[in-house]
């Protein structure tokens, strides 16, 4: 199993932390906001510790799930405390910033309960106008089942293969995958799909003419703790399937938006069921674009903002964390 190359620490990012440090003090930033514990995350991190600046920490991605998904050896056995291991570590980091941001209200429970530090709720925001059913220009029958995103082992897309199986022995033929992204796993997809467009990395309008074209979006990651891929699915008019767990369980409502499954087998049933049942899928789309999903980035700003204001407001007496020093 190989690893993306953007999923590396490179130690190089420690040779800018000098530089770093001078712009700084030239700067004199009220906060320093850090996105997770990768190069220039740490390097954050170590520069408002030196420089006694607050910090201010979102949470983006579910490493430590990662951690259980990406083992190459005796994954059964380590899986386990892989994760434990990993969320430990991510708690600990992340409680030595004055203010934490989290995407989904899990997690903000979570970080909240972990660090003893506010965490405040931070959305994501998309482009209605880009990513609209009015770019869906389709004249053929085929069931178009898309999915976007990192072709990687963390994201579920293993899971495509069986679903396959399952489509073709219920009897429909008139399909494909249209799979847009690109990573470690697109050779497997290739070997093992019989009915798949590679699209390769889209942006703007292309990205949005796919989404629309499409009948069924599909999402099978268990680790994205937003998915904000699936909000530009259903703003396209795309009902979309997921996993009960995760950031996308908060997008996606059952029979009115797309499928929320509780397992492997669950999704694989769900989703044949609605390709089999024409009239319902429809009926999911149909909703999807008659309505406007209103996410806007203006609105992710003041979540952010808010935070920022809680991170400057002083804190009388307050307690380093467990062993920070």
């Amino acid at each position: 199993m190989r690893l993306d190359a953007d999923m590396f620490f490179d130690f190089r990012a420690l040779t800018f932390l000098g530089r770093l440090r001078e712009s700084l003090k030239q700067f004199r930033p009220d906060l320093i906001h850090i996105t997770g514990p990768g190069d220039l995350g740490i390097l954050g991190f170590a520069l408002a510790r030196q420089l006694q600046i607050p910090l201010v920490a979102s949470w983006h991605t579910d490493l430590h799930k990662y951690a259980a998904k990406r083992l190459p050896f005796f994954r059964e056995l380590l899986a386990g405390p892989a994760e434990r291991g990993s969320l430990w570590s991510l708690q600990r980091f992340y409680s030595f910033a004055r203010v934490t941001l989290a995407p989904n209200p899990d997690l903000v429970d979570m970080l909240h309960a972990s660090t003893g530090k506010p965490c405040f709720l931070m959305r994501r925001g998309i482009d209605t106008n880009l990513f609209h059913p009015a770019r869906r220009h389709r004249a053929d029958s085929t069931l178009r089942l898309g999915y976007v995103g990192r072709l990687s082992t963390e994201k579920g897309i293993h899971l495509f293969a069986p679903l396959e199986q399952a489509i073709r022995a219920a009897g429909i033929t008139n399909y494909t995958f249209v799979i847009t992204g690109q990573g470690a796993e697109r050779d497997w997809l290739a070997q093992n799909l019989q009915q798949v467009e590679f699209t390769g990395v889209q942006k703007g309008e292309d990205l949005a003419r796919t989404y629309a074209n499409l009948d069924l979006f599909l999402f099978p990651s268990r680790t994205d703790t937003f998915g904000n891929v699936v909000q530009e699915a259903l703003a396209s008019g795309v009902p979309a399937a997921v996993f009960a767990e995760g950031g996308p369980k908060f997008l996606v409502e059952p029979d009115v938006s797309g499928i929320r499954a509780e397992s492997d087998n669950d999704f694989i049933l769900q989703v044949v069921s609605l390709l089999q049942d024409r009239p319902r899928l429809t009926r999911l789309q149909d909703f999807l674009r008659s309505v406007t999903i209103d996410r806007s980035w203006d609105s992710v700003f003041e979540q952010v903002w808010s935070a920022y204001h809680s991170a400057l407001t002083p804190v009388p007496n307050a307690p380093t964390p467990p062993n920070a020093e």
